[in-house]
């Protein structure tokens, strides 16, 4: 009787983490702008990432893994990003920086690439058991054709590249370089879902408060006693 064969393990390699990766850019960023931001169905093989204009953005990240992530930006993509998430957060448009080369527009684009990297590293927590930990994006807004290199201190280092549409078609691309690395699922699990921040403020502002603790009811008399005690000095 011949033995039933082991049934292969599930392997998610490069292609899979970048896949959510670009996952986390979608929803923050549409979420962000309100409107469609997606991206193509075909990724680049590439041998070094870049900064390049006109802003450009990275963040390395460390733990269970280590990679750079940047996004290149064209200045009609980071000014489109930039404008309907201002204008969404209620500014009003005579308000708003005219150039990407603004410090507001690098604040704004430097804190939506935290809140992907963030979105990330809990998808990762969450779907591959473990931890990554990022620093603080840096952000470089170029008016000329610059093109710098991160050294992210890789052994194995990978690198891809995926190119981004915003809802009004704008371009920019996003390049992942990370240690060649795989998981392998050894036994079935499901992964934990994501927390709803809308659901939890919702819980929050629902939750009855706390009474305060009644202040105790004076004694009969107790009135009485306070005035001769005060009029004795005491």
């Amino acid at each position: 009787m011949n033995a039933t064969p082991a049934s292969s393990p599930v392997v998610y390699g490069t292609e899979h983490v970048l896949a959510s990766l670009c996952n986390s850019v979608t929803r923050v960023l549409s979420v962000a702008t309100q409107g469609s931001v997606h991206y193509s169905a075909m990724v680049q093989r590439i041998t070094k990432t870049c900064l390049k204009p006109d802003i450009g953005c990275f963040v390395l990240f460390d733990g269970g893994f280590s990679g750079l992530v940047i996004i290149n930006f064209s200045a009609a993509a980071a000014m489109e990003i930039y404008e309907r998430y201002m204008l969404s957060m209620g500014m009003a448009r005579a308000d708003l920086a005219r150039s990407f080369t603004s410090d507001e527009v690098s604040n704004v684009m430097g804190e939506l690439m935290n809140q992907v990297v963030g979105d990330f590293a809990s998808k990762v927590r969450r779907e591959l058991q473990t931890h990554i930990t990022q620093n603080q994006p840096k952000m470089l807004a170029l008016n000329q054709p610059v093109v710098l290199s991160v050294d992210a201190n890789l052994d194995q280092p990978e690198a891809r590249r995926v190119t981004f549409y915003t809802d009004s078609n704008n371009i920019f691309y996003l390049e992942l370089a990370i240690d060649r690395t795989q998981f392998i699922k050894l036994y079935d699990f499901e992964p934990q879902e994501a927390p709803d921040p809308d659901a939890l403020m919702a819980q929050v502002a629902g939750a009855a408060p706390t009474p305060a603790p009644a202040a105790p009811a004076a004694a009969p008399g107790d009135d009485d006693t306070d005035a001769l005690l005060r009029s004795l000095g005491m």
